[in-house]
Parts: C-alpha cells; sequence; structure tokens
C-alpha cells in the first residue's frame, strides 16, 4: 500500500471515528434528556392528580376528570390511575379504558416508592403518595409523540451529516496527503532521472531543514560518492584497455613478422602460434572493455547516424567471416520493407559489435559452425533473430548470460572472456531496444533483438 493511500486511511478512520462517536454521544445525551424531561412531566401529572383527589374535598372523580380533560398541553395517549391502599382503582383518567395495573406492579412501587418504566415508547411512572387521609398509589403513562419525533429526526440529521462528513473527510485527506507527500513524489521523480550514465544530476534540496530536505541532502551526497566511484571505474577502464592495446597490437604485428621467417624450427613456431592466439585474445578482451565502457556512456554523448540495418548486417557477416573462415552465417531477409523501416538512429560500431558478439557465439558454440539469421520488421520495431544449433545453455544458468564474466558451465572448453552478452545487452538498451534468449541443452539457442527503426 502507498505511503499516501495509508496517510488519507488513516486519518479518514481517525477523523470519522471522532465524528461518529461525537455525534452518538450527542445522540445518547439527547435521548436521556428527552426521557427525563417527559418523565418529570409524567411525575409532575400524577401528582397533580392525586393532590387534587386527595388532599382537595370538592373535587371528586368527575371533576377530576373534567379538569385532566381541560388541561391545556395534555399529553399524548396520557393515562392516570390511582389505587387506595386495597389496591381498589378509586381514578382513571379515561373511562373507557378497562386495562388496570397488574398486582405486582402497584406492590413494587409500594415498596420503592416510584418506579419508571419504558415500554414499547411508552413511559410509566408510578408514585406512592401519602395524602391527609389515605395513601394511594398513582401511575401516569403516556407516549411522548413529539419527543421521539424531534429525537428521530434528530438521529436522520446525524447519520446523513455523518455520511457527508466522511466523505469530505476522504477527499480532503486525499489532498492533504497529496500536498503532504508532494515533495517526496518531486524527489522521486528527480531520482527518476538519475541514472548510472548521469551520476552528475542532483536532487532538489529545498528548504534544507525539513526531513524531506535532510533526505534530499543525504541522497545527493551518496551521488557524490557514486559519481566519484563509477567515474574512477570508466576512467580505469577506458584507460587501461587504450593503453594495452598499442603493446597488445604491436605484439601482434611482430609475432607475425616473425612466424614468417622461415628459419624458426618448428618447435619455436608452435610457440609463437600460441602465443600469438593468447595475445589476440587478450587483444580481443581489451577491445571488448574498451566497448563496454563506452556501452556505459549516455546515448546523448554518443555519435549516431542514420544506418541501414541491411548494410549493417552485410558489413558485419563480412568482418565475422574475415575474422574466421570456418564460420558460416545465413542471412534470411523476410518481406523487404519501406525504407524508412530499414533505417535506424544509432552508432554503427557499436551495433555492428553487438551483432558480431551474437553471431560470433552462436558461430562458437554450434556443432556445424553455422549461424542463422532472420530479420524481420512491424511498424515500430526490426526484430533480428540469431539460431543456433549449439551446446545451449541450461535453465538454470540461462538468467546470467548478461552479467559480465559470467561463463556457463559447459563451456569451459571454448575460449571467451563473459562480456561479449554484457556488453551487446547494454548496447541494444542504449539504442532503445532490448534482447532476450531462449535456450535447450544439446539443441541450440536463439537470441531476439528488438531495435526501433525510423517511422
Amino acid at each position: 500500500m502507498k505511503i499516501r493511500t495509508r496517510i488519507t486511511l488513516q486519518f479518514s478512520i481517525i477523523v470519522s471515528v471522532i465524528l461518529i462517536t461525537f455525534s452518538v454521544i450527542i445522540y445518547s445525551l439527547l435521548s436521556n434528556f428527552r426521557q427525563t424531561e417527559f418523565t418529570d412531566r409524567l411525575r409532575d401529572k400524577a401528582l397533580n392528580s392525586v393532590k387534587l383527589l386527595s388532599d382537595v374535598d370538592e373535587v371528586n372523580n368527575e371533576l377530576l376528570k373534567i379538569i385532566d380533560r381541560a388541561a391545556v398541553n395534555p399529553l399524548p395517549d396520557e393515562k392516570v390511575y390511582i389505587y387506595d391502599f386495597n389496591n381498589k382503582l378509586v381514578y382513571c383518567s379515561l373511562p373507557e379504558d378497562k386495562d388496570e395495573i397488574q398486582k405486582s406492579l402497584l406492590d413494587k412501587i409500594r415498596l420503592e416508592n416510584e418506579v419508571q418504566i419504558t415500554e414499547s415508547n411508552y413511559e410509566l411512572v408510578g408514585i406512592l403518595f401519602r395524602g391527609k387521609y389515605d395513601r394511594y398509589v398513582v401511575v401516569a403513562s403516556a407516549f411522548d409523540k413529539f419527543g421521539l419525533t424531534k429525537l428521530n429526526y434528530l438521529r436522520y440529521i446525524l447519520i446523513i451529516g455523518d455520511i457527508i462528513s466522511v466523505a469530505l473527510i476522504v477527499i480532503i485527506g486525499l489532498f492533504f496527503s497529496k500536498q503532504t507527500l508532494q515533495p517526496i513524489s518531486n524527489v522521486v521523480n528527480q531520482i527518476d532521472n538519475i541514472t548510472a550514465t548521469n551520476l552528475s544530476l542532483r536532487v532538489n534540496e529545498g528548504n534544507a531543514k525539513d526531513e524531506i530536505a535532510q533526505l534530499a541532502i543525504k541522497f545527493n551526497k551518496m551521488l557524490e560518492r557514486l559519481d566519484a566511484a563509477f567515474e574512477v571505474q570508466r576512467s580505469f577502464v577506458a584507460n587501461a584497455s587504450h593503453e594495452l592495446r598499442t603493446p597488445l597490437t604491436t605484439l601482434t604485428g611482430q609475432l607475425e613478422v616473425t612466424l614468417m621467417n622461415k628459419d624458426i624450427n618448428e618447435e619455436g613456431r608452435e610457440a609463437l602460434k600460441s602465443l600469438l592466439t593468447e595475445i589476440k585474445q587478450l587483444n580481443k578482451l581489451s577491445n571488448g572493455l574498451l566497448d563496454l565502457a563506452q556501452a556505459n556512456l549516455d546515448i546523448s554523448e554518443i555519435k549516431l547516424n542514420n544506418v541501414r540495418i541491411d548494410e549493417l548486417l552485410g558489413l558485419t557477416r563480412a568482418e565475422l567471416l574475415k575474422r574466421n573462415k570456418d564460420y558460416k552465417v545465413i542471412l534470411n531477409f523476410k518481406d523487404f520493407p519501406e525504407e524508412n523501416w530499414l533505417t535506424l538512429i544509432a552508432n554503427e560500431q557499436l551495433l555492428k559489435s553487438a551483432i558480431i558478439n551474437v553471431l560470433e557465439n552462436a558461430c562458437k558454440y554450434s556443432q556445424d559452425q553455422t549461424a542463422k539469421l532472420d530479420l524481420a520488421f512491424d511498424a515500430q520495431f526490426i526484430y533480428l533473430t540469431v539460431s543456433d544449433n549449439g551446446i545451449g545453455i541450461s535453465v538454470d544458468e540461462i538468467s546470467q548470460v548478461f552479467e559480465p564474466f559470467f561463463r556457463a558451465s559447459n563451456v569451459k572448453n571454448y575460449n571467451g572472456h563473459g562480456i561479449g552478452l554484457t556488453l551487446t545487452k547494454k548496447i541494444i538498451e542504449l539504442h532503445g531496444g532490448n534482447i532476450s534468449i531462449t535456450s535447450k541443452v544439446n539443441k541450440g539457442t536463439t537470441i531476439q533483438i528488438k531495435i526501433p527503426h525510423l517511422v
């Protein structure tokens, strides 16, 4: 989960829980207030009725009913029952009401002096009243229609308000997290533009005070160390390879001239041939390292030209066969496309070196020293497919073939240094393409190179 999503989620949950908790507390407090207020009204009603009946001699049942009906603000479904000490009903506010209070409730009221009951939205208050002449149990019940309506309306408002508020909280949380993490996003975007070929770039350090600025400062210091290390490495490889090339070329020439001397005996000649072979291998390694150093440069630092792939493949094939006359390269051109599709923007020398590496490996490891090269096109890419019927590569090792100086376990008897495919991959990627490989042991290997052409 991304940090922005996590911050938004946490912020939304925390604020929503606080909001909902606050709403629940408000609703609970108002619900308790409504019940208390209505119970007080019932208690006042009950006491007023029993006092009039008990303490005022002029008031009888009929007069009390008239007084109850004439009340200015009667309670909805209001009922008042008054019982004497023998549990005899002495007064009922509604003459048609035949429901009477259960004896167990009357006994409970006498025992506790006052009882409050809520049942099916009806509130009931029972009170033990001691009058001038007798003790009475008065029970008043009613339905708080207006209070419950207001409470239900409040609940509806709170639910709708909470839903809308939670939605706003999520939206605000997204905006808040985006604003908060924007400096980090800026740093990430700047880091994306930094590669091994442009380590001189630096990340914007902002105000140089907050945590993100400190992170950028530390990252820039790390880039400085990496840049220095890479520069030392590039300089060493380039200088060492260049310095080695001249003496190796000289040694090669001198050995070839010496071998032309017919006065050298056969044993000495064989020793010189072996030495010449080793020097050529060392020279090839030196050239490969120099090309590898160049392939690590940024594409903007390399000279590029329009190159026709068909002409390049012809030159590549000729150069490879010149190096080893026993090799065979079969070129298979499928349907010839329009001229733009044959042209790509490339560094001819580097691209030729990459293709020669692939063809040379195919010929070297193939039983008949033959490589087959198929050329195909689509609207965006040129496809070079090189296949052979050689020793192949095992499944466990095929993922490592592009690593520098890696050599498969079944090629120990073949000359090589393990940098050819590494160099090829870097050159192809430098030109905006990619390379893939499939292989089966003792069946052969197929390498496909995909490079964009002019559209």
